[in-house]
């Protein structure tokens, strides 16, 4: 089954993010479907649109791989499903 989501990093700069994120991304049968990143000063700011295939890796696995980034990393990572992300933020 595929499932929408929307994935949120947030943290101080350095080298690395995006390629420990992707290759988290990739080993669990995820896909990348869009990407905005922000550098402010020594901010870093990334929302992804990402397609996860939880017959490969379910969501709640998701949500602790990138986790365990986010702790190596020194991130806030946040990982929603984009239905949840969407109503969340209705008007």
């Amino acid at each position: 089954m595929k499932t929408k989501t929307v994935l949120s990093v947030l943290g101080k700069d350095r080298q690395g993010i995006v390629a420990t994120i992707a290759t988290t991304l990739y080993e669990a049968g995820a896909n990348i479907d869009d990407i905005k990143q922000t550098i402010l000063g020594e901010m870093f700011s990334m929302t992804m649109l990402v397609t996860a295939d939880e017959d490969t890796c379910g969501f709640n696995e998701l949500q602790e791989r990138l986790a365990l980034d986010g702790e190596r990393l020194g991130l806030q990572i946040t990982l929603q499903r984009e239905d949840v992300f969407t109503f969340m933020y209705k008007v």
